[in-house]
């Protein structure tokens, strides 16, 4: 109460903001839990207490909230996910849950000049110490492949952020739980798949570096997946933005 009163502490109206947040946060976690059984699953490394891009295949929705979900609190407290600023200022309540539970990192992604760029956005967060989720597919994969091709916005930052550990991620069976159009989960297990770092080689291009981050992620899908057919990538069209991650 002391540290309430004094004139450098924070009034009790953010006090009672950042409780409500971290109360938030809590039942987001529980949620996640009750609904899809979510487990971590670190394939191919362990949770590290260092400064981290985690970069996963992207479905639905609520992707980043499970792999926030899975990480240790620790981590968790120090990795922002990179969320579309359309969706999550669109209202006061999903503004509240994105910056004041996620502190989420907004960006624009409709390409609209006059507008920071995403790539940028992201490089100076890690720059500035910040552990990151993000969807290098750019978007939501609402069809029948298995993975969208990858935007080149991985690549540049791996590129301008040689510190950042490059983590593969995928998220299985969230799909088949929140199905496109529906707005109640159907109860499905579901797994987040950590795989081993990957970083920039010394001279390697653009193509090859996608191609082997999304190749790391495809090999982390559980088996009853891989009998699927992955067709290869199909290349940017001609005048896409670079800087779009």
């Amino acid at each position: 109460m002391k540290d309430a009163l004094r004139s450098d502490a924070p009034p009790l109206r953010v006090l009672a903001r950042r409780f409500l947040a971290s109360c938030v946060g809590r039942l987001i976690i529980g949620a996640a839990g009750l609904l899809t059984g979510v487990r971590a699953v670190w394939a191919g490394t362990t949770p590290k207490a260092e400064q981290t891009l985690y970069f996963a295949n992207h479905t639905s929705h609520g992707d980043f909230v499970l792999l926030w979900a899975t990480l240790p609190p620790d981590l968790r407290a120090v990795t922002r996910p990179v969320a579309g600023q359309d969706y999550w200022m669109a209202s006061k309540a999903r503004q509240f849950v994105g910056q004041d539970v996620f502190n989420a990192l907004m960006i624009k992604r409709d390409g609209s000049a006059g507008g920071p760029n995403p790539v940028e956005q992201m490089t100076e967060a890690l720059n500035g110490g910040d552990s990151l989720i993000m969807f290098p597919e750019g978007t939501r994969n609402t069809g029948d492949e298995i993975m969208l091709p990858l935007k080149s916005g991985l690549f540049h930052i791996a590129k301008a952020c040689p510190q950042v550990r490059l983590v593969p991620v995928w998220i299985e069976n969230l799909k088949r739980v929140l199905p496109k159009g529906t707005l109640v989960p159907i109860p499905l297990a579901c797994s987040v798949r950590y795989g081993a770092p990957i970083a920039l080689a010394d001279g390697e291009d653009k193509a090859a570096f996608l191609a082997r981050a999304r190749q790391a992620m495809l090999d982390l899908r559980p088996e009853h997946d891989r009998d699927e057919p992955v067709a290869d990538p199909a290349p940017a069209a001609p005048g896409a933005p670079e800087g779009r991650p």
